[in-house]
């Protein structure tokens, strides 16, 4: 398995090649950690159309919910806990705040809840909690963690009586949150009628597909990460180039486009056509894997395309990227990755992060 890291004020960028057959591959682990989605990009060369099994999983993706106005402290709830937190995975995202100015919360998975507040609410809340790693040189922000999923956190033990306390009483919070569950099987209860009381919007991740025609696009050799002279272009290059496709921005350098003088990197091959398949929405992990063994199995045919693009989109303003790791926005709040899948299961898997989060394991 071959690691490349490339670093500058900006943004940091882990990229890494492997087989999806290899024991020690670890794509469903990297895809599981990312928590929070709202889009995925696959992007597959010489089609204009996305392969049947993509699309019967993506019809398939859950609903997800907004539930408006939601105390806190109503997510503390024992029954909650035990319904929701304990059986299946719980994702909860606080929506429309931002990292860098608002309080956020999340909900992770594994049952840890996530309080990135600002300093004046720390203090009000009077909860343990670390500073930020990105505050300025006068810490600014805080982080609270809360394993609300532990045998110790029910009512009666000082932990859960103090957190309740601290959200119920002494500084109570509410916040629209986007929510979604992922039920370890057989449950039939749902959040829309446990949240009954509160107004909860439902909806469904959106679909759409651009079809592409006569475009550059560089040749890639699997093996070659770091691209090889004049053979094929590297890791790094390719992924310039997929964000000048999903912007539609040119990549001819056209004298008369005025807004990009980006080119193709070379060398480059021309395709006749390319089909973009977009899903946004709040996307789980789980759902995200399906999608990629999907794509895992195009190649079992023999196609024109050599390889085929995933690429996931975290929102800019959830307080964790990868793991329980902290995210900041900086300049723009990147938390993203790209899978480039090879007709000989070799992929290459691309990990990009702000200045502000830390690098991705």
């Amino acid at each position: 398995m071959l690691h490349n890291v490339e670093k500058c004020a900006r943004h940091l960028v882990v990229s890494e090649r492997s087989n999806f057959r290899h024991s020690k591959s670890k794509h469903h682990q990297h895809v599981q950690a990312h928590h929070y989605n709202y889009k995925v990009s696959i992007l597959i060369p010489e089609c204009g159309v996305i392969p049947p099994g993509v699309t019967a999983v993506c019809r398939n993706l859950g609903e997800y919910y907004l539930v408006k106005q939601l105390p806190l402290h109503q997510m503390l709830e024992p029954e909650f806990i035990n319904t929701f937190v304990k059986k299946g995975s719980l994702y909860v995202l606080s929506y429309n705040t931002r990292i860098d100015q608002d309080n956020c919360i999340s909900i992770l998975p594994t049952g840890k809840l996530i309080l990135s507040v600002d300093k004046d609410t720390y203090e009000e809340l009077g909860l343990e909690g670390q500073p930020s790693m990105y505050s300025h040189k006068a810490t600014v922000r805080y982080n609270i963690t809360v394993s609300i999923r532990d045998a110790t956190f029910v009512p009666g033990t000082k932990r859960y009586n103090r957190v309740m306390w601290a959200l119920k009483e002494k500084k109570p919070l509410r916040f629209d949150f986007l929510m979604k569950w992922h039920s370890s099987g057989g449950q039939e209860t749902n959040l829309v009628s446990y949240f009954k009381e509160y107004e909860c919007k439902v909806y469904n991740p959106m679909v759409s597909t651009r079809i592409l025609e006569d475009i550059d696009s560089p040749v890639l050799l699997s093996k070659e990460l770091k691209g090889k002279d004049s053979e094929s272009c590297s890791s790094q290059e390719f992924l310039d180039w997929l964000g000048a496709i999903f912007s539609n921005i040119g990549c001819n350098n056209q004298a008369d486009n005025f807004l990009s003088t980006y080119c193709c990197p070379w060398p480059s091959t021309v395709l006749d056509k390319a089909c973009l398949y977009t899903i946004s929405g709040f996307i789980l992990p789980e759902e995200i894997n399906q999608i990629l063994d999907q794509l895992r199995l195009y190649f079992e045919e023999p196609k024109l395309a050599q390889w085929v693009s995933m690429t996931v989109h975290g929102f800019a303003d959830s307080p964790v990227s990868w793991g329980e790791s902290e995210h900041g926005y900086l300049k723009g709040g990147e938390n993203l990755y790209s899978f480039v899948l090879f007709s000989n299961q070799d992929y290459w898997l691309h990990m990009a992060v702000g200045a502000h989060s830390a690098c991705p394991p």
